[in-house]
């Protein structure tokens, strides 16, 4: 059997993040038995992302609590476009990656950046207001 090859992944703030429980950062509360890569400085930096549970590869770009919070307010903008029906889920992967002008890669909302974020729920609001003067 092959073994993997163990992920080195780094905070924005340049120290190394380790692959922990959630329970490392969530306590008793946490709601998974899944993984986190958690800032070696934490809770100095307070980043860290979640981890696949298969492969436990990191889901995006680790994040301090205010980069969280803007990728929940993007997410919500953004899942309206393809829960309202008004096209399918990967077509508005599609749709995002123009809109923000990033490649395939980079088109996950774990990956982007508050600034891209902030980029994004305003694109989504504004075509939130045309479906609602066009109905």
């Amino acid at each position: 059997m092959k073994k993997r090859k163990k992920e080195q992944v780094y905070c924005h703030c340049g120290a190394k993040a380790t692959l922990r429980p959630c329970s490392y950062v969530y306590g008793a509360k946490a709601k998974t038995n899944g993984y986190l890569y958690v800032c070696d400085r934490y809770p100095e930096c307070d980043s860290y992302v979640g981890a696949h549970q298969k492969t436990l590869k990191p889901m995006g770009s680790l994040a301090n609590g205010d980069l969280r919070y803007e990728r929940i307010l993007a997410h919500k903008a953004f899942d309206w476009i393809w829960q309202s029906g008004l096209m399918s889920r990967r077509d508005a992967y599609l749709w995002l990656e123009v809109k923000l002008g990033v490649g395939h890669n980079q088109a996950h909302i774990a990956m982007l950046s508050e600034f891209m974020c902030d980029r994004l729920i305003t694109i989504c609001s504004q075509m939130q207001k045309q479906r609602h003067k066009a109905a």
